[in-house]
């Protein structure tokens, strides 16, 4: 019998020590090493952050189709990185509301807009059928009837299928998909699963089914299927673009002219976005932000609140750039992705808010290609920065290479897609201390220092 639903906002996680490193070596599979402790990898050289372009440096032979279903109270986190990650891969990727609407509320708060209803999907054959997790998300996936027959069909087939988080002991179980595989889950969740199959790998393969543990085992998740389904190198190539690889030499965070981030009240964070906006990295850093009660806005500075990702996944914003300029904020965090920075920097209401910002003396950041933006506001004269290979030789300030993050005084800047979750708990361990940032980690599932 399953445990009674429980909140996976700051649930108990292992100890850092107890979660596996998602790095891997030059010379050994990637798959492989999601399964086993590997060793430091060794840095390359990073392609450029095209918003069009997939990371695969050969396109596959054929087309593999994904489908990713979703439901109110879905993990917004795993769910848009499986998409977001599968894509940049080359498959074509479907992401179904089980739902009788397509825009869906995530856990988190996030609004999501499915491609089709999982009823379209029905008659289709995937090769692989990933199911992310999520309360009470993961409940109202099982209880479609039809996503039932589409898995359980997947997996008489013998074709690929998974599950992250709750869903492994929540949708798997009750429909018998778990039976003579090893299966791991969210630690909330491990007890429910039969002892003797039970395993607390971040990944674990076991024939067609790979099981995952939370959002913040999401990336390697999703490279776990794009090496199966496309190879070693393929998923070599995404994890590059990606920056999800830790090189020994890479400091988690660097913090120069230390400024205390010191407020009265709950911070209030604006993330303005725009179609071409890198839907990963907004869905990360609005996830772990609420997770840690902080108040986010996403803002859209379109005409329409629906905003489409790098990625094609499509977002609702909370309101417009227009009506958020009607409030002050704590902190304005740009994403990345190339079109929609472009498109950001397009935006008066925008400029005049970090003007007001930088004027203000409070905090602002960006990742990835929004460094641009800050750079031509004015907000990196005199500052040291981080940045993506692809960015940092178009900016004239300070970059520190060698970080994923740096945090000088009132600025934060992240290198790109894969450093979102160290930002994000950058961000958290400035506001409110170091405690509280590896409470929500363990809550995701995400290594974190001890101290």
């Amino acid at each position: 019998m399953l445990s009674p639903w429980r909140t996976l906002l700051f649930p108990t996680a292992p100890p850092a020590s107890e979660i596996r490193s998602p790095l891997h070596p030059p010379n050994r599979s990637l798959l492989s090493s999601l399964q086993s402790p590997p060793r430091r990898s060794v840095a390359r050289a990073a392609p450029t952050l095209s918003a069009t372009a997939t990371a695969v440096s050969s396109p596959p032979c054929t087309k593999k189709k994904v489908l990713v279903p979703i439901a109110m109270g879905t993990e917004e986190m795993e769910a848009v990185i499986l998409a977001g990650v599968l894509r940049r891969a080359g498959a074509d990727v479907t992401v179904a509301s089980v739902e009788d609407v397509l825009e869906v509320k995530a856990s988190c708060g996030s609004r999501v807009v499915a491609d089709t209803h999982i009823a379209s999907c029905a008659d289709q054959v995937f090769d692989l059928v990933a199911l992310p997790g999520g309360m009470p998300g993961s409940v109202r996936l099982r209880d479609s009837d039809i996503l039932q027959r589409i898995t359980v069909r997947q997996a008489e087939e013998k074709r690929m299928y998974g599950a992250i988080c709750a869903a492994p002991a929540v949708v798997l179980m009750p429909w018998g998909l778990h039976r003579r595989k090893k299966i791991t889950c969210h630690p909330s969740f491990i007890g429910d699963l039969p002892t003797f199959r039970a395993v607390e790998s971040n990944v674990q393969v076991s024939g067609e089914l790979t099981t995952s543990r939370g959002p913040g085992t999401s990336f390697q998740f999703a490279l776990s299927f794009v090496e199966q389904m496309f190879g070693r190198h393929a998923a070599e190539d995404v994890d590059r673009v990606l920056m999800t690889q830790i090189d020994v030499d890479l400091e988690r965070s660097t913090e120069v002219n230390e400024l205390e981030w010191s407020i009265d009240h709950n911070p209030h964070v604006l993330i303005p976005i725009a179609n071409g906006s890198e839907e990963m990295e907004i869905i990360i850093l609005v996830d772990i932000l609420r997770r840690a009660k902080i108040n986010v806005v996403l803002a859209s500075a379109e005409k329409s609140p629906n905003i489409v990702g790098s990625q094609r996944m499509k977002i609702v914003a909370d309101k417009s750039i227009s009506s958020a300029s009607n409030s002050k904020f704590d902190l304005i965090i740009l994403p990345g992705g190339t079109a929609g920075a472009d498109r950001l920097q397009r935006s008066t209401i925008l400029k005049k808010l970090l003007k007001e910002q930088k004027q203000a003396g409070r905090m602002y950041g960006g990742l990835s290609s929004s460094l641009k933006i800050l750079q031509q506001q004015g907000l990196l004269e005199d500052k040291i920065v981080t940045a993506h290979p692809s960015v940092a030789n178009g900016l004239t300030c300070q970059v520190i290479d060698r970080s994923k993050i740096v945090i000088d005084g009132n600025l934060i800047t992240g290198k790109g897609i894969g450093t979102a979750v160290d930002f994000a708990l950058a961000i958290i361990r400035k506001f409110f201390g170091h405690e509280r940032a590896k409470s929500v980690a363990n809550g995701i599932v995400f290594e974190y220092p001890k101290s």
